[in-house]
């Protein structure tokens, strides 16, 4: 019987949001060379996978963070997500800015969420963390309570697992990077002899140079 990491994973591989090349990395953002590229915003333009995202984690709020007043996504990325569940499961809905918007109220935090109020956090890939855990240091200056986070797909680069270790943030996913080579091996999409070197990158991906 397949997991539901096992699942979403082959999903994101079938509609291309995730794409791996040993041979030929890609360059983040950051400047990282990475043989692993995720976008999780395709799945919005899939109905129904729209909908199993939107349903899977609204169900992973409801099992592990059953207390949550209010959903808070992280912008850009999750402020879809974050809506959706929000709807779903009834409650209110903020996002977090990455930075202050520089006219009108300046707002960090757009909606209203009172002082107090216990959130869940929705983010849609998880790589070093540091985006994520601005949004929930800003969510605990506002003045409420952060219960946890539930995020489509995280790396689990050790350096993500330490930074919510000690930001004493529980993180749960969707999928994750071990499922996603586990079905991408079963499928041929990788061969045996790439992942060695996917493994390599992720232990230490800020210094990999590439196969």
């Amino acid at each position: 019987m397949k997991t539901l990491e096992q699942i979403f994973a082959a999903k994101l591989l079938d509609i291309k949001a995730i794409k791996l090349q040993p041979n030929d990395p890609f360059t983040w953002a950051s400047g990282w060379k990475s043989p692993f590229y995720c976008d999780n915003r395709k799945t919005l333009s899939f109905p129904g996978l729209r909908s199993f995202v939107k349903v899977e984690l609204a169900r992973l709020v409801m099992e592990q963070f059953p207390e949550a007043e209010a959903v808070a996504g992280v912008a850009t990325g999750a402020i879809p997500q974050g809506a959706l569940v929000a709807d779903l499961l009834n409650l209110p809905f903020v996002y977090v800015r990455s930075k202050p918007k520089d006219h009108g109220l300046e707002n960090l935090i757009e909606g209203e969420l009172k002082p107090g109020t216990k959130v869940v956090v929705v983010e849609d890939l998880i790589s070093t963390g540091g985006s994520s855990l601005k949004a929930v240091d800003a969510i605990r200056k506002s003045g409420s309570e952060v219960v946890g986070m539930v995020a489509s797909y995280t790396y689990g680069f050790p350096v993500a697992v330490q930074a919510f270790q000690e930001a004493q943030v529980k993180l749960v996913t969707l999928t994750n990077y071990e499922a996603v080579l586990e079905v991408a091996l079963q499928t041929g999409y990788i061969q045996d002899t790439d992942v060695p070197v996917l493994n390599q990158w992720r232990k230490d991906p800020a210094h990999w140079e590439g196969k």
